[in-house]
């Protein structure tokens, strides 16, 4: 093999091969070398296997796992891209073939194995489409229909989307792409930041990937192949946004057994037979758990009841069940043709026709190219149907709810001067139910049209942007209460009155926000009128962060003090009770005290302390979210953060809360956490004469 290694002074790979295969090869066995343990936690995770080494609290993952038969939905697509685009599926197994080529090595240098016992696997060619899958199921939020369905049974229809906001469940991301008339190099600017779920190792992997055909920087996930998520090939760069989609759906199912332990499922045509099967769940420390695995026409079922009463009408002795219906399960595509294609990709119009493939999940994308060329639109697989689809869990029964043979047309716009993605209502409206509100978009494009000489280093002034416009209806609120306040109450008040609404760590008057915020979201919650749905929903506890009153509350809260059905007057004393609580203890600290970064690991680390404070908050442009009332602790944030430059590739940027290596230990691990925490990016290096070439 002509494979060669370098790393950059952050410790960032880059490869150089021969060809795409044999890259591939190289991008999985430095991926396995450098992040055995993160690779082998999302093999299980996608298989649903984690219980076996991490012990009972992954059962209610695993289970979910097994019963929406992500796996088996990963074969299907690979069989699928087998017979459809056989280069591409090679491809994919170039590298899992470097994957299991680099795992024992890798594997070696992390300590996590010898703690669980556990030892490392073998990836299959269809592992890395599981592990996209398993990543992304749940980024359409279809939880949120059983919340919905909570929310009419127990408070009335009239309040269905009276929540309908950008939960803590959602994944997000701020993207702009600004035009070469508006940059002083006049060449295109493409930028922003994934929000997500914060987790050590980073769910984004720098590298750099060339060969002949190609020469592409850009952050990987690791067990994937390629770049697709942003990427810069020298000639042009992409990134994309969730484009808060509804693509997913859940059914009322009608299920019953038959003498010979088969099941069969009420569907538009009668009773027809589904497919079940039992699977054991091994979990460490406890007995192994039998699980059904039951799959109607529709989709496979995940979960047993639906949270409503039974039908006293139907007298078949069975149950009714959940199940879910997402493409790839219904098509066998999963788009993995689209990531090779963007490596090879030369102009927005070869990004453009590249995507067309994409399936899963549904994104805004834009893109920039050294020809002015600049691209906005939607990419992904939405299918159409009844309305109700996308609110509620619809009746399998009633064939008003299939899906149409071909999915919906996708959204794009004209880029004039810069255009801003950050999940808010626009672009992709026609395809969604629940948005972003609209705080960082605005607040992106206010500060895009403050200069026409935008520069990859000016860029960090929108990246760390502070601003917290959606505090000011609650200041609102707050003005009004002037009558009636202690002292103390009066006090916050004012500070409150004269805060300049910046989210800074430092900021003691945002920590003072923060408490009246909190007080007043648990007041609201605590309200007699949101008395029925404080009682616990009756799902599984993997979908509590979409189904949790206070947390629904807290995101909601906008809405909440202007409408819905907490009288206004009980708002207004509500706000005052906040401004008396707040005012009787003792000053709160700082923003950043308490609000303080929370990584998942898989192994969660023994220090807490080490974990620093942010700036931010979830309506930011920096945006670090928490759930006010609950807790300050941030466990999403920006998971990676970049610039890329059409002028010059050199002068492009990139940063992820911790490093390059996955290993404790290693001089990588986490040296890049502090220019994250400052809004800084590191320098990408393409200059191979100004990287470090690796030894063996």
């Amino acid at each position: 093999m002509s494979i060669e290694v370098y790393r950059d002074a952050w410790g960032v790979p880059h490869l150089r091969a021969t060809d795409p295969e044999e890259l591939a090869f190289a991008q999985g066995r430095v991926t396995a070398r450098d992040r055995a343990w993160q690779l082998e936690v999302e093999r299980h995770r996608a298989q649903g296997t984690t219980a076996a080494f991490l012990g009972a609290a992954e059962l209610g993952w695993d289970t979910f796992v097994r019963q929406a038969r992500l796996a088996d939905t990963a074969r299907r697509c690979l069989e699928r891209l087998d017979a459809s685009d056989a280069p591409t599926a090679a491809w994919v197994r170039a590298y899992v073939d470097g994957v299991n080529d680099g795992l024992a090595d890798g594997a070696s240098r992390a300590p996590e194995f010898a703690e669980t016992g556990l030892a490392p696997g073998r990836w299959e060619p269809w592992t890395p489409l599981a592990v996209w899958l398993s990543t992304h199921i749940l980024f359409a939020g279809f939880p949120t229909k059983l919340w919905r369905e909570q929310v009419a049974r127990r408070l009335g229809e009239e309040w269905t989307e009276l929540f309908a906001t950008d939960g803590p469940g959602t994944a997000g991301s701020n993207g702009w792409v600004v035009s070469g008339e508006r940059t002083a190099s006049g060449a295109a600017l493409v930028a922003g930041d994934p929000h997500r779920f914060i987790e050590a190792p980073g769910v984004y992997q720098q590298i750099r990937l060339a060969c002949p055909a190609y020469d592409v920087v850009g952050l990987a996930v690791p067990g994937i192949p390629g770049l697709a998520h942003f990427g810069h090939t020298g000639s042009v760069a992409w990134a994309i946004t969730n484009a808060m989609a509804d693509y997913q759906d859940l059914y009322r199912e009608r299920l019953r057994r038959l003498p010979d332990g088969g099941v069969e499922a009420l569907g538009p045509e009668g009773w027809a037979p589904a497919a079940a099967h039992t699977e054991t769940i091994e979990v460490a420390g406890g007995e192994p758990v039998v699980i059904e695995v039951v799959e109607t026409d529709r989709g496979p079922v995940i979960l047993d009841g639906d949270g409503g009463p039974r039908d006293p009408g139907d007298a078949s002795g069975g149950w009714e069940a959940v199940s879910l219906r997402y493409p790839p399960r219904v098509t066998g595509e999963l788009g993995f043709g689209v990531l090779p294609a963007l490596l090879r990709a030369r102009t927005v119009g070869d990004v453009d026709a590249a995507v067309d493939g994409w399936v899963e999940p549904v994104n805004v994308l834009q893109a920039a190219d050294t020809r002015g060329g600049l691209l906005h639109r939607v990419a992904g697989h939405v299918p159409v149907r009844d309305r109700a689809n996308s609110l509620r869990i619809v009746p399998a029964w009633d064939r008003a709810h299939a899906w149409a043979p071909e999915p919906a047309p996708l959204p794009r716009a004209e880029v004039r001067g810069h255009a801003v993605m950050a999940n808010a209502r626009g672009l992709a409206a026609p395809l969604g139910v629940e948005f972003a509100p609209p705080h960082r978009a605005a607040r992106i494009g206010e500060l895009l049209d403050a200069s026409a000489d935008w520069t990859p280093e000016s860029t960090t002034a929108v990246h760390t942007d502070t601003d917290n416009p959606s505090a000011a209806r609650l200041l609102t609120a707050v003005e009004r209460a002037a009558d009636g306040l202690s002292p103390a109450a009066s006090a916050v008040r004012e500070r409150l009155l004269g805060w300049d609404r910046r989210m800074d760590a430092e900021s003691a008057d945002a920590g003072l926000y923060a408490a009246v915020r909190g007080a007043v979201v648990r007041r609201i919650a605590g309200h007699e009128a949101f008395a029925a749905l404080r009682e616990p929903a009756p799902y599984p506890e993997l979908f509590r962060p979409w189904l949790a009153l206070g947390p629904r509350v807290a995101f909601a809260l906008e809405t909440l003090l202007t409408s819905g059905p907490v009288p206004a007057g009980d708002v207004d004393r509500i706000v005052r009770e906040a401004l008396e609580e707040v005012g009787a203890g003792e000053p709160p600290a700082a923003w950043g005290v308490t609000h303080r970064l929370a990584p998942w690991q898989a192994l969660p680390d023994a220090d807490d302390a080490q974990w620093p404070g942010l700036a931010g908050d979830h309506d930011c442009v920096l945006s670090t979210s928490s759930v006010p009332g609950w807790t300050d602790r941030s466990a999403r944030a920006s998971a990676a953060r970049y610039v890329w430059d059409l002028a010059d590739r050199e002068r492009s940027g990139w940063i992820v809360p911790f490093g390059a290596s996955g290993v404790p230990g290693d001089p990588h691990h986490r040296d890049q956490l502090p220019l994250w925490l400052r809004g800084e990016l590191a320098p990408v290096t393409t200059d191979w004469q100004n990287l470090t070439k690796e030894q063996g």
